[in-house]
């Protein structure tokens, strides 16, 4: 089968790897522009892009696939199927329509739960138990098209959001290829989503960063490891800021302020609001290296009753 693959992001590598070392012919990929990245602004392929080259595959980075310019292309190309995964941005409905057998999306959710941009950090950010990888044909509303193949993942009580990138991004690939197995032998069985079910996710920004440690322990475990590696949580000591990328859930109990430090032996166990504790594992102040919390108290004065995010 002709096959043109929309991607941008490392997420989507896996599965047009998959497509590249597979009997199908991978006639065109579509990513994002190249950006400046860094201190230096220097103009950086996306992980799509590398990947594409490594494998001699024709690469197009349109601005916009709009006005006929998507389209253009494929005229070009001449696919019988799209797969998008994490392209990042709405396909025209000219686009979703050209292709034979129209444009297949692998999104990081089962849907109709967290349709939108960042479905893994709020499964995460939500303490979730499972997650998946769901196979769509798409429409014209986002992420609301007929669901066609789902597999499931564990969301373990101290996986991040990047470990989960780790565990659904070969899943994606697993999910794409028995996609287009089922597609060709004419067995796929459409499933229309139940939109009272659905939820929607948008961007992630550095807003969400500061913990509220009023909230319970469990929320603020989940923000910590949901928000790693970006954008992070963090609070402040002493006004400076102060990153927290890695926790766990503590089995002391708080005190009655929350953002208070309860122990200091070796580790940093800070009250909630719900009279739970989380233990601060590995952290980075203003300034400082990121270290765990054992060496970062050798080299610091942090009395027990310190209030954090004053």
């Amino acid at each position: 089968m002709r096959i043109a693959f929309m991607g941008t992001p490392d997420f989507a590598v896996d599965c047009l790897r998959a497509l590249a070392e597979s009997e199908h012919e991978v006639v065109g990929v579509f990513c994002q522009p190249d950006k400046p990245v860094g201190r230096k602004q220097e103009l950086t392929p996306p992980d799509v892009k590398v990947e594409a080259l490594k494998h001699n595959l024709p690469v197009f980075q349109p601005v916009s696939l709009r006005n006929g310019k998507g389209v253009e292309i494929l005229e070009e190309i001449k696919p019988d199927l799209v797969i998008v995964v994490a392209y990042g941005k709405i396909l025209p409905d000219e686009f979703l329509t050209f292709p034979k057998y129209g444009c297949i999306n692998i999104h990081a959710s089962i849907l109709p739960k967290y349709r939108g941009a960042s479905p893994i950090h709020f499964a995460v950010l939500n303490g979730d138990k499972e997650t998946g990888v769901t196979s769509m044909q798409m429409d014209s509303g986002l992420d609301t098209g007929d669901i066609l193949l789902v597999k499931k993942a564990e969301i373990g009580i101290n996986d991040t959001t990047e470990k989960m990138y780790e565990i659904l991004a070969p899943l994606g690939a697993e999910v794409l290829m028995e996609t287009i197995d089922l597609l060709e032998k004419g067995m796929l069985s459409p499933v229309k989503q139940d939109d009272s079910q659905a939820t929607k996710v948008g961007l992630l920004s550095k807003d969400m960063s500061p913990i509220d440690w009023t909230k319970s322990a469990f929320e603020i475990h989940n923000k910590i490891r949901g928000l790693y590696s970006w954008p992070g949580a963090s609070t402040t000591l002493n006004g400076k800021t102060l990153k927290i990328h890695s926790s766990v859930l503590s089995t002391k109990k708080g005190h009655n302020n929350p953002g208070e430090v309860v122990d200091t032996n070796g580790t940093i166990v800070v009250s909630c609001g719900d009279g739970n504790c989380v233990e601060l594992t590995v952290i980075q102040l203003e300034g400082k290296k990121r270290m765990d919390s054992s060496a970062f108290l050798n080299g610091y004065q942090l009395p027990k009753g310190t209030i954090l995010g004053k």
